[in-house]
């Protein structure tokens, strides 16, 4: 597994994911800045952390848990916050 990965995995489990998929989508992105390094994911996450949040909080939460990979390890990051109820 991709350390980036992995990394990302341990530290969204501060918002206790009852579903967790993240997706290395690099080599989509050959020729794009930053994909010779990697740095392009997908994430899909489902946390009751969520409930009452709106998609821009939702979203701060993520970032603020991954904290310095958002500048280092992660170039692009497309985001899916959902709550329990919303799947």
């Amino acid at each position: 597994m991709n350390s980036i990965i992995d990394q990302i995995r341990l530290r969204l489990a501060v918002l206790s994911p009852e579903h967790l998929d993240i997706i290395d989508d690099s080599a989509a992105h050959a020729g794009h800045a930053g994909a010779g390094s990697g740095g392009h994911y997908n994430v899909l996450i489902v946390s009751a952390c969520f409930n009452g949040k709106s998609r821009i909080e939702r979203q701060r939460m993520v970032y603020d848990a991954l904290g310095e990979l958002m500048q280092h390890g992660i170039h692009a990051l497309a985001l899916k916050t959902l709550t329990p109820e919303d799947i």
